[in-house]
Order: structure tokens, then sequence, then C-alpha cells
């Protein structure tokens, strides 16, 4: 028990808190409406998501924003329907992660505190738009990490000399 006590003790104590969200910038353009489009259209929904996260002057406090393009188009891809950028973003006080697990935290954990109002944001900015809400489905923040890490490698790797 005394052992199990000690580690517990050396743990660092983690302290998380959303201080702030907030919209950045949002477009959302109903191609749809211009063009006067009209009848039965069978809706093709593709979604892009890019993350950043950064140190703000104020001791343990960082700026992650997520970035959601979605561009609507029919399935035969001859009209878009509409296309919704949105720039959200969120300030978090953060204490007790260390270093090497910070970027992780900030590009997983983070997104995935603020995709809740995002994609609530979303759903609201379509149905207002003319159209059934749009409900996106959850978004796999680790998998999409991977993903960077590998482009980077990828991209590094490609960079690097051949000798």
């Amino acid at each position: 028990m005394a052992e199990n006590g000690a580690t517990e003790a050396q743990a660092p104590q983690i302290k998380m808190s959303v201080l702030t969200q907030f919209i950045r910038d949002m477009s959302f353009e109903n191609v749809m409406a211009q063009k006067g489009v009209s009848g039965e259209v069978q809706p093709d929904v593709n979604v892009q998501v890019n993350l950043d996260a950064q140190k703000r002057a104020q001791e343990h406090q960082y700026q992650v924003s997520m970035k959601l393009v979605i561009d609507s188009s029919s399935k035969d891809k001859e009209t878009r329907l509409f296309l919704l950028e949105l720039d959200y973003g969120g300030i978090f006080h953060i204490e007790g992660i260390p270093d090497d697990q910070l970027h992780p935290f900030l590009l997983i954990e983070c997104p995935r505190m603020l995709f809740p109002f995002a994609r609530r944001i979303v759903s609201d900015v379509t149905r207002d738009g003319g159209f059934p809400p749009l409900n996106l489905e959850n978004i796999d923040f680790v998998q999409l990490y991977r993903q960077e890490l590998l482009r980077r490698q990828q991209a590094a790797a490609a960079q690097a000399p051949a000798n």
C-alpha cells in the first residue's frame, strides 16, 4: 500500500480548463440558391479538417483552432450545393502535462472538446441555409494526428538530400 501511495503522489496533477470558445471565421456559400437549382438532388459531402495549436503569452495558456471545410455537391459532381468554411477556436489553460505529451494533447484532446460545439454550428448553418441539418460524424482525432505525423515524416524524407 505504501508503494502505491508513493507512486500516486509522484504522478503529475493535470489541470485543464476551457477558458473560452469562439468562431474566428465562417463562410457559408449557398450555391444552389444562387444558381436557382431546383428538384431532388442527391448530396455528396466532403469534410476536411485542419488543426492548429499555439502557445499564448499567458503562462499555461494555449489556443487551438479547428478549421472545417465542408463541400457539398450533387453525387454526379456537376452541381455544387454549398460550401461551408468554419474556423472554430478555443483557449485552454493546461498544466501538468509533460512536454513530450503536450503536442498530441493539444491536437487530440482539445479538438475533441471543441468538436460538439462546431458540429452544432454546422448543423444550424446548413439548416438555416435551407438544407437538411448536416450532423457531422464523430472525428477520430487520434487517427487524424497519426496521419499528420506520417505526412510530415514523408515530406521531411522527400526534402532530405539524396547522397
